[in-house]
């Protein structure tokens, strides 16, 4: 077991998401930047779907209650083992009353860590992924205890290790395909948003990033229609918004572009008030 001695800025369980259950209204949830977390349990030969403690900005101290192997991936975080700094993108071993401490980040927002096994919180609907009024509660508290296997038999390769890649962070290039109301749009609009530097806003979360820059152009409301995370939102007042994992199943505004799941993950780690652009890929 790890007991949750700081939660940090926002900290919560995420595995690969809930899926099946969009017809009723449950979003997806998982990790905002499935690649790190992939990451994360590859390095532990951990399943695909074995959840991940997720956080951001100000990560979590946590008291080690039984040993095992972990491995963190992400952001540019600071991790110590007792005050001891630990090297990220590689498995570590880590002993029975160990500190984990994770700091704040050089660059990014979300950073994974992952144990041998994964975190053995409750599955709800297929998955661990925390999302209020889902699951008992939407982040980690202090005094959480959170279980996990206790076995270290299994075979972990230390010297295996991912390196940064700095393009997943630094890239401004948001890659999209035309969404269902992209050719609806004026010529003109069109040009406008590929061609505009965009920036993070400030209220930007799980479930959507808020988008400054395009507020000269708008599109009309469209009936209720499924969306997804990825999905960019415009407004008739002008206001742009890209679904993210905690995002809604339906909207009534304008679906303009769809992310790669690849720019999705690139998009989470950017911080608020980050420019970045849109790319446009064509249909095949």
């Amino acid at each position: 077991m790890v007991e949750v001695l700081k939660p940090g800025l926002f900290t919560s369980i995420q595995d690969k998401g809930r899926t099946g259950y969009r017809r009723l209204g449950v979003p997806l949830s998982g990790a905002m930047d499935t690649v790190s977390a992939a990451m994360a349990n590859k390095l532990l030969d951990n399943s695909t779907q074995a959840a991940v403690m997720e956080f951001t900005m100000m990560g979590p101290r946590l008291q080690f209650k039984a040993p095992t192997f972990i491995a963190i991936c992400g952001a540019g975080f600071h991790a110590t083992i007792n005050d001891v700094p630990i090297e990220l993108g590689k498995a570590t071993e880590i002993s029975e009353n160990n500190v984990l401490k994770i700091d704040h980040p050089d660059f990014g927002n979300y950073g994974y860590l992952a144990v041998l096994g994964g975190f053995k919180t409750e599955i709800i609907l297929g998955s661990r992924s925390f999302y209020n009024n889902i699951t008992k509660k939407k982040r980690l508290e202090k005094g959480d205890v959170l279980k996990f296997s206790t076995t270290t038999s299994k075979k972990i390769v230390r010297h295996a290790s991912f390196s940064i890649d700095e393009h997943h962070f630094n890239d401004e290039a948001i890659e999209v395909y035309p969404g269902p109301e992209f050719d609806l749009l004026p010529k003109k609009f069109q040009k406008i948003i590929m061609d505009t530097t965009l920036k993070i806003g400030s209220q930007s979360s799980r479930m959507a990033y808020v988008i400054e820059g395009l507020e000269d152009i708008s599109a009309k409301e469209i009936i209720t229609a499924p969306v997804q995370p990825g999905t960019v939102q415009l407004t008739p007042s002008g206001k742009s918004v890209v679904l993210m994992r905690d995002a809604q199943t339906t909207g009534g505004y304008s679906r303009i572009l769809q992310l790669t799941e690849q720019a999705i993950c690139r998009l989470a780690q950017k911080r608020v008030g980050k420019t970045v652009y849109f790319k446009l890929i064509e249909h095949l």
